[in-house]
């Protein structure tokens, strides 16, 4: 794996060395936007060029249009591994820097495909695609050390849910790396967001991972929970006494025992961006809100004024998220024997779908023995989101696969990871494809 990021690298430089513009693709969620920073700020750093766009999913047309442009060098990080087939027809050299499930298709000598599945590694877990893009930058320059990049890659990991049990596999190198520039710090504390800016009520509601029983996604109930602490709900965590962080604390802890634990941050980053995690939130909210250049410009260092326009994101997409949550408390998810589904056309709903069935899984509001399949209608399509938990997965589970199957069934497309994946799919297919994605999941299971 890391002989290949290697060979990335030296491609990279011979087109740096030829002043040649590099080509950046890159997915519009916080893993994506933060894989995308990852390698702009190697070519920056190295004196290159380069143009970036930020696409929400990859599909043949885009690779088509790619494919006329004259580029020497193009780069698909956080996406490209299901294209292999098309990408082997560039006449330019490519790289692709992915962690999504592989299809069995070789690259040609001028495509370097660096993706830890070829390797047996666990791209949902072990590799996010910032990861990937940083294993392909890794090398690069005369000191060949990109290492002040390693948070930047985490902050994808974690915008992709890889941190549930501590950071494992290829995602451990990347966490030593930083520790050994320097620019990586992890201290044990409470996991609730947004610590230093909302009052602590809020704190507790946009608290998404881990979630937080009754509180996540509950204004009212974190301010309840408060009230009968004795804690004064409109105060900001920072500006709480000792005394009463450590009631919060065993309080939080008697909910979900892993709101507390390791905090992994940039010490001399601006403190809105130091905690990795709630930075990726930052990031994320920019790409839900169709914001991807915003969030890029982050990922490459703008502060000030951009960051406060995020921030203003983030409040938006966080209101979102708490109707979201009051939606699925309300109405709860359709039932088939082997999956769970919601379905909306709400505008407002649709934003948010894919992050609130798995919040909804993991704060106990959704049955977590089911996977779930959340549906958004656009126009003659239906967006899908599929989520399930490691239990389900250790069942048999594999949401990726049956995703692609099912939905090549129908003249759509999907694939993704085992634990999360995502399809496109005909409106009029609705009922077809989630009885035959319910087939599917009861085959894995029974087989397994």
């Amino acid at each position: 794996m890391l002989n290949k990021g290697n060979e990335a690298s030296d491609m990279i430089s011979r087109h740096l060395e030829d002043n040649h513009v590099i080509r950046i693709i890159s997915h519009n969620d916080a893993d994506g936007l933060s894989a995308a920073g990852v390698i702009a700020n190697a070519i920056k750093e190295e004196g290159g060029q380069f143009h970036t766009t930020i696409l929400s999913r990859l599909k043949p047309e885009n690779l088509k249009e790619l494919s006329k442009e004259k580029y020497d060098l193009f780069i698909f990080s956080d996406m490209g591994s299901a294209f292999l087939n098309i990408i082997n027809k560039f006449k330019s050299e490519v790289i692709v820097a992915d962690h999504h499930q592989v299809d069995n298709i070789e690259p040609e000598d001028h495509v370097v495909h660096v993706n830890p599945h070829i390797f047996g590694i666990d791209g949902s877990k072990e590799l996010s695609g910032a990861g990937a893009a940083y294993l392909s930058v890794r090398n690069l320059g005369d000191n060949k050390n990109k290492k002040h990049l390693a948070p930047l890659a985490l902050v994808g990991a974690f915008g992709d849910m890889q941190f549930q049990d501590g950071f494992i596999g290829t995602n451990e190198l990347i966490v030593e790396d930083g520790k050994e520039f320097g620019n990586l710090e992890i201290h044990q504390d409470l996991k609730i967001v947004s610590k230093t800016q909302e009052p602590l009520y809020k704190s507790l509601a946009y608290t998404l991972n881990p979630a937080i029983p009754g509180l996540t996604g509950d204004i009212e109930g974190s301010m309840e929970f408060l009230e009968k602490m004795g804690i004064s709900y409109g105060i900001k965590f920072t500006d709480l006494e000792d005394e009463e962080k450590d009631v919060l604390k065993d309080g939080l802890i008697n909910l979900n025992p892993d709101i507390f634990g390791d905090i992994y941050s940039i010490p001399k980053e601006n403190p809105i961006l130091r905690n990795l995690e709630e930075y990726s939130y930052i990031l994320d909210s920019c790409g839900k809100n169709k914001k991807t250049g915003l969030g890029l410009s982050i990922a490459l260092g703008e502060r000030a004024e951009a960051l406060d326009a995020a921030l203003n994101l983030q409040k938006k997409y966080r209101d979102q998220l708490i109707k979201g949550m009051e939606w699925i408390k309300r109405e709860g998810a359709s039932q088939l024997d082997f999956i769970q589904y919601l379905y909306s056309e709400d505008k407002v709903l649709k934003s948010v779908m894919g992050t609130i069935s798995s919040v909804g899984i993991s704060a106990g509001i959704l049955n977590s023995e089911k996977p779930v399949l959340s549906l958004a209608r656009m126009h003659k399509d239906i967006k899908v989101s599929g989520r399930t938990t490691r239990k389900m997965i250790n069942k048999g589970v594999d949401l990726g696969k049956a995703l692609h199957d099912s939905s090549l069934s129908f003249g759509g497309q999907g694939g993704g990871h085992d634990i999360a994946a995502g399809a496109m799919i005909p409106y009029k297919e609705k009922n077809n494809f989630l009885n035959l994605v319910n087939d599917m999941i009861e085959h894995q299971i029974k087989n397994n």
